[in-house]
């Protein structure tokens, strides 16, 4: 029986076990799931739960997958997403009615994503090793061979690296990556306006770093904040009155007076990625392959598109599980996408990181010329919504 190991349950790992798991029953594979944290299985709802921005081709995926019914009772539809340079007239909107779709993406707490894809898995298909850790990964004739913490032992056709972006076994393995600081940490917390959002998703961009103001259900926002590291943790260690004032300063009055924030957490932001992605009998998958600036909330839905097409390249070939070729063109397929994405993001920062005069004019005139150019800002949706080219 062939085997394939995705070491790390997360919501990446979780949805390519979903998307592998008719194919897996019909062809008789087994698949290991290995994962530290248990999900559980009630999900219980929380005003400072992280969240993820779906893109609406990321709605598509999971419909195809059979899961976004459940996930959507939680989602809170992006209806419009206004861009703009604080304290500059550049701006562009985005709306979901002028590009004919339900929604431009929808934002949903991470623990009910996992919840939901935790709770389709079938476990006549998927052996779900969790708590558990793999602490050390080999290769050998036919795949890998990984032993866990707690000292077992498995063996495995393919392995799929999913452990996050500052993955101990991609180092363990000699895959090298590519670093590009940004200088500046993610301070992320969820907020409460005065007045309803009304689906409305803002990015703004200032001088100190660029921030987004998400929807979420009950009438909450997910702040995305990135400043210089000492300037976010000295706003993360304010009492929540101060920091108000000063996200009220930052944001202005779009939305009303902000009445609550919760907990608030820092992320240094690094743009990291692999130099290798596929070996024989490996895959790189995730922010192990790919970790983006949050700010442009492509990351999650480029490693979701990955996924799919993983999952198509594998119940496609009739090769043995694990053969190079298949992976290496999978690969083929993704790379422009993945380029794109990532390239697409890092400037869309870095542009508007930079606070000279030049640079300002520059993209000031571009977010003009772009909200006066419907071709322009239904590319510009395309992008948002996750519906940009790839390769055939």
């Amino acid at each position: 029986m062939a085997t394939l190991a995705i070491v790390g349950g997360g919501l990446v790992g979780a949805s390519l076990a979903l998307a592998l798991q008719a194919g897996a029953r019909e062809r008789g594979w087994k698949v290991l799931l290995i994962e530290p944290f248990e999900p559980g299985h009630d999900y219980q709802p929380s005003y400072d739960a992280r969240s993820t921005a779906l893109s609406y081709g990321t709605r598509l995926i999971y419909e195809r997958l059979g899961v976004w019914a459940r996930i959507a009772e939680r989602a809170e539809p992006i209806s419009h997403i206004h861009v703009s340079d604080r304290g500059h007239p550049g701006a562009t909107r985005l709306a979901a009615a002028r590009e004919r779709v339900p929604a431009l993406g929808y934002v949903v707490e991470n623990a009910w994503i996992g919840h939901c894809l935790w709770q389709a898995l079938d476990d006549d298909v998927v052996t779900r090793y969790c708590p558990a850790e793999v602490e050390h990964m080999q290769p050998v004739a036919q795949g890998y061979r990984l032993r866990l913490t707690d000292g077992r032992m498995l063996e495995c056709d393919l392995a799929v690296l999913a452990d996050g972006g500052r993955s101990g076994l991609r180092e363990q393995l000699g895959i090298e990556v590519r670093r590009s600081p940004y200088g500046q940490c993610a301070l992320i917390a969820n907020v409460t306006p005065g007045q309803a959002h009304a689906g409305r998703a803002f990015e703004r961009f200032t001088e100190h770093g660029p921030m987004a103001l998400l929807p979420l259900q009950d009438n909450r926002c997910a702040l995305v904040w990135t400043r210089p590291k000492a300037d976010a943790e000295r706003l993360a260690a304010l009492d929540d009155a101060a920091f108000l004032a000063h996200l009220q300063d930052a944001f202005g009055f779009r939305l009303g007076g902000f009445r609550q924030v919760g907990t608030r957490h820092l992320y240094p932001l690094t743009l990291i990625e692999a130099e290798e992605q596929v070996r024989r009998g490996l895959v790189v998958l995730g922010n192990a392959a790919h970790s983006l600036h949050p700010i442009a909330g492509q990351g999650y839905n480029l490693s979701l598109r990955d996924t799919e097409a993983l999952a198509a390249a594998l119940l496609s070939s009739s090769s043995a599980l694990g053969d190079l070729a298949v992976l290496q063109a999978y690969q083929r397929r993704q790379r422009l996408d993945q380029t794109f994405t990532v390239g697409f993001s890092d400037r869309l920062t870095r542009l508007f990181g930079e606070a000279g005069t030049t640079s300002v004019l520059a993209r000031n005139l571009g977010l003009i010329a772009l909200d006066l150019s419907p071709p322009g800002k239904g590319w510009f949706a395309r992008q948002a919504m996750g519906l940009g080219v790839r390769e055939g």
